[in-house]
């Protein structure tokens, strides 16, 4: 029996159902959307990408530890060796953040300081997602970091490279080009689902009652992220949009 898609599926599809009508998601994918408006999206997705990624190597690898010392050995160590994975990704949202800003900043008269978005303060969403983590890896069930990372990388799957392919269309292939961390994560998070699916498995086999336990963890998860671009959306928007590139 494949435990996943008979306990655990039924309770995250209708957070996952959101990829398709949460309003920001149709505003971003619209095909009316205002390049300026979607680039200034995607650095400010980006400056506030760090904030939500830098933490992830020590996410998986506490949640690994704390596995190991409520005795899921090979749950734990499987979690350790894939934290290793995630080291350093933060840099490449702040390296991808400054590439962004030196294209606007060419194009616009606006100017923007990469620097000063990346050192924003983290908004509700954000908190929330950093203490989701927090929590759950020192809960009776830390192997909830794996739901969370399975729900989150659905969303890269799934509505990522539909992004990009709206960041091509508007914007220009050399502007999907230089979205490093967003490019890598579309195409590596296949996998890291798969791993992510397995070890839920593993933690399923012998209690199937914490189904239900890690989707709401999970669904958690998927609804801060899905939030959390929401802001970047709102501050988007908020922010002074040229009506014109500089010539």
């Amino acid at each position: 029996m494949n435990l996943m898609k008979t306990l655990y599926l039924p309770h995250v599809m209708e957070t996952r159902a959101r990829l398709e009508t949460e309003p920001t998601v149709r505003a971003l994918l619209s095909p009316d959307i205002s390049p300026a408006l979607l680039e200034r999206f995607m650095i400010e997705w980006s400056a506030r990408g760090a904030y939500m990624t830098e933490p992830v190597e020590g996410w998986i690898r506490g949640a690994g530890e704390r596995c190991i010392a409520l005795g899921m050995e090979k749950l734990g160590q499987g979690l350790i060796t894939h934290s290793r994975h995630e080291a350093g990704h933060h840099l490449m949202t702040i390296e991808d953040t400054r590439v962004l800003v030196r294209r606007w900043n060419r194009r616009y008269e606006q100017q923007l300081d990469a620097e000063a978005l990346i050192a924003q303060p983290p908004t509700d969403a954000m908190r929330a997602y950093r203490q989701l983590h927090d929590d759950t890896i020192t809960s009776e069930l830390p192997i909830g970091q794996a739901a969370i990372e399975y729900e989150v990388g659905y969303l890269a799957v799934e509505l990522v490279p539909k992004i990009l392919e709206q960041v091509t269309r508007v914007l220009g292939r050399d502007a999907m080009e230089q979205l490093s961390f967003l490019n890598e994560h579309a195409a590596v998070d296949v996998g890291h689902t798969a791993l992510n699916e397995r070890m839920m498995e593993e933690a399923l086999a012998p209690q199937p009652e914490r189904a239900r336990r890690l989707a709401a963890i999970g669904s958690r998860g998927l609804d801060c992220y899905l939030r959390f671009l929401g802001d970047c959306l709102s501050a988007s928007r908020g922010a002074w949009t040229p009506v014109s590139a500089a010539a």
